[in-house]
């Protein structure tokens, strides 16, 4: 087991599951807190690096596509302070950063975990019921329909319209974008049989905001409906065999590093035993 804890919150991983637990600090962001505890299989995860900077940097994890609902509808959008798959590390800890994500990345390529698109969510996205407001209007998801509230920001065009309600059923699709530069943020609902698109300060079928940079948590309620509509994804072909040489050769190779990274003092005595255990099992398992 790999473990790092550093202010900005906990990663934890297993060989099996990482464990992403955002710490409970007044600086964490409103996302990523209602978020909570996000539970990741081996099986999701595309690849993991650390990222140095001049004050520490940041662990950054990638998923597969289709893997995750909140990780498909942000699409790399959200900033380092609201997204969950980045921990910001200092410093002082960059050296355990790096040999975290050496971990997970000796892992993925022992077993040989895809790296391609998922058929089916490996993740359950947020759970529901779930709202967010931001900038115009307040989207709420009960599982089954989506209702669009306006506040007082809202466009004359809006309030005229009212309150929208959509089924689930009627939805073939949901689009979330940050705020950038002149352009609104916005949270836009795709209805089957929708005629042209509309500004998003004008569209009923979309949530906009201009200040807030990530429209607070409206990332969490698309991603909730993203995970509840049909998905028409391609069959893939299955994964080449692994080769064995290839793992012999990893957990050699990442032996040796801990071995390197044990006489540096990166790693403690009990660390290095446990880590230099879950390798040599690795490479049993493989034979």
């Amino acid at each position: 087991m790999a473990e790092i804890a550093v202010p900005d919150g906990s990663w934890t991983f297993t060989g099996e599951i990482l464990r992403i637990v955002p710490s409970s600090g007044k600086d964490v962001h409103e996302l990523r807190r209602t978020l909570g505890e996000v539970t990741v299989p081996l099986e999701a995860i595309a690849g993991v690096a650390f990222e140095p900077a001049r004050k520490g940097g940041h662990v950054r994890l990638r998923l597969r596509k289709g893997a995750d609902p909140l990780h498909d509808a942000v699409a790399g959008m959200l900033g380092a302070p609201a997204d969950p798959y980045r921990l910001a590390v200092p410093k002082t800890r960059a050296g355990a950063a790096e040999y975290f994500a050496d971990e997970i990345r000796d892992t993925l390529l022992v077993y040989q975990t895809p790296t391609g698109p998922c058929e089916d969510y490996l993740m359950p996205g947020p759970s529901v019921p779930i709202s967010a407001t931001a900038g115009d209007g307040t989207a709420i998801f009960d599982g089954e329909r989506v209702r669009l509230e306006w506040t007082g920001f809202a466009s004359t065009e809006k309030e005229r319209a009212g309150p929208q309600e959509f089924p689930l059923s009627d939805l073939v699709g949901v689009e979330w974008k940050p705020q950038s530069g002149m352009g609104y943020g916005t949270l836009r609902l795709r209805i089957k049989g929708e005629g042209p698109a509309q500004p998003p300060q004008k569209d009923p079928r979309c949530v906009s905001w201009g200040i807030q940079r990530f429209g607070g948590t409206t990332a969490l309620v698309a991603a909730a409906v993203l995970a509840r509509l049909p998905r028409n994804v391609p069959e893939l072909p299955p994964p080449p065999p692994p080769g064995s040489d290839d793992m012999h050769d990893a957990v050699l190779r990442r032996l040796a590093e801990l071995g390197e990274l044990h006489r540096s003092g990166v790693l403690t005595d009990d660390e290095f035993s446990l880590a230099k255990q879950a390798m040599i099992r690795r490479l049993q398992e493989s034979s």
